[in-house]
């Protein structure tokens, strides 16, 4: 992703924190860290301060995730996919 994908992102979509990215996911905000650890999702955004920021994408990414794992995926199959 270039530098001027992110800043079109920013601009014509609304950001969230981990908490309310989680939330909206139905997960908790752990869990989301989890996630991006593994790095099966990645928030595009950072505040001055640091703290992560999650779009819409990213949180339909995260119930991708989920609903694989219900499925009986693991978290490293999903990774190779």
């Amino acid at each position: 992703m270039t530098t001027s994908d992110v800043n079109e992102r920013s601009r014509t979509r609304a950001v969230y924190v981990i908490s309310v990215a989680a939330e909206l996911a139905g997960m908790h905000p752990q869990t989301l860290r989890i996630y991006e650890r593994r790095g099966l999702v990645v928030p595009p955004f950072r505040r001055h301060s640091g703290q992560r920021e999650y779009d819409e994408e990213d949180v339909r990414r995260v119930r991708i995730i989920k609903a694989a794992q219900r499925l009986g995926f693991t978290l490293a199959e999903i990774q190779e996919m």
